[in-house]
């Protein structure tokens, strides 16, 4: 009975204030989308991020914007960081992070060169799998490798 009334009382509530109480209700996740970037020869595009902690190296990428597709996301940050463009972006895996952040991770062929834009990228270059910086976090270095692999995969 009680559920009855709340349902009608949420029901005849204003659109508005539904959608406020729904959205107070959920929790709320920022979405970012990373490129593993692999070239003909089989090497993996790296950045050297100013603001990035650490070495600075990692994988491209950035958050999603508003009203914008994953897909669009992944080719506007690296035209934006290192001016390239893809000639194809696939979709491996998502995965989630405690900080209320979700990422989508693509692997993707380049169209052109990469060479660095702005203030907050440093420097772009190719590595080879087995030759990534040592100063490249464990866990970029698994996102890699977990790519490589199911490309892998898709190949044999």
């Amino acid at each position: 009975m009680l559920k009855d009334l709340l349902a009608m009382l949420f029901r005849n509530t204003p659109r508005s204030v539904r959608l406020f109480l729904t959205r107070l209700g959920h929790t709320r996740f920022t979405v970012s989308a990373g490129a593993i970037i692999v070239n003909p020869a089989g090497e993996v595009l790296l950045l050297k991020h100013v603001f990035r902690a650490g070495s600075g190296w990692g994988i491209p990428g950035g958050f999603i914007e508003t009203n914008e597709q994953p897909e669009e996301a992944v080719r506007r940050e690296l035209r934006e960081e290192v001016g390239l463009e893809l000639s194809s972006v696939r979709l491996v895996f998502v995965r989630t992070f405690r900080h209320r952040q979700i990422e989508l991770i693509f692997r993707c062929q380049p169209n052109g060169e990469a060479h660095p834009r702005g203030l907050e990228i440093k420097s772009a270059a190719w590595f080879s799998a087995h030759a990534l910086p040592k100063e490249l976090s464990a866990d970029q270095r698994q996102v890699i490798e977990r790519v490589l692999n199911d490309g892998a995969k898709r190949q044999s």
